[in-house]
């Protein structure tokens, strides 16, 4: 590669930079006057947010003149806009194409987000835990829908105006009941498995506290009397 080359490949990097820093400008822009806010209005909620961004740091973002944009810029004013950071990096709808990485070419900016936010595999990677929290998250809908489903189908047997409802609703309650039970029994196998390879598993609603098994006191690696 020649000095020439080089030159050339490192005016490009910055290009790239400058175009992500626009796109977050402008995106908080149109929001910030969509919501007929002021840069100070904007500014004040960032402070109440407890990250600070003073006005004149707005408007020269805004215009292009600010040198830099802090990732915790992004995810405050994104806060504030009451919108998420991805948003603003890629605002589909508003911005047709978008550059995802530098010296790559322009490409459509939904394609951009999708590939951004995992859901668009483009890598052989480790997605980390998000396979097994997404799916907790769907026991855990299922679980808290069949207890609901079975606290009204018990409601519906106590209420029954004959033999042959009651009968109905109880066939049900059993089938919402063993609904339940299979899918917090799947819920704390996963949660298991989960801290078995070093992380912690969400919280659980309250209503689903029984899935966990409870704590003892007892330190397993102390010696019995």
């Amino acid at each position: 590669m020649t000095q020439r080359d080089f030159d050339d490949e490192e005016d490009d990097f910055p290009e790239w930079v400058d175009r992500i820093k626009a796109t977050v400008a402008g995106e908080v822009r149109r929001r910030r006057r969509r919501r007929g806010w002021s840069a100070q209005d904007l500014a004040d909620r960032c402070e109440e947010l407890g990250h600070p961004i003073p006005r004149n740091v707005i408007a020269n973002m805004e215009s292009g003149r600010r040198a830099s944009l802090p990732l915790v810029d992004v995810m405050v004013l994104a806060a504030a806009l009451e919108t998420y950071p991805v948003h603003l990096i890629f605002p589909v709808g508003y911005v047709e194409e978008t550059q995802e990485l530098p010296f790559q070419e322009l490409v459509p900016t939904w394609d951009a987000l999708r590939r951004f936010t995992g859901e668009e595999d483009v890598f052989e990677n480790d997605p980390g835990m998000v396979p097994e929290f997404e799916h907790h998250t769907l026991l855990i809908r299922t679980a808290l829908a069949a207890l609901d489903e079975e606290k009204q189908a018990r409601f519906d047997t106590r209420t029954a105006a004959s033999r042959a409802q009651r009968e109905n609703a109880e066939r049900q309650r059993a089938e919402y009941a063993d609904r339940a039970i299979a899918a917090k029994s799947e819920l704390r196998k996963l949660r298991r498995e989960i801290r078995e390879d070093g992380a912690t598993p969400p919280d659980l609603p309250p209503a689903l506290h029984d899935v966990d098994p409870p704590e003892t006191d007892t330190d397993p690696t102390e010696e019995t009397a």
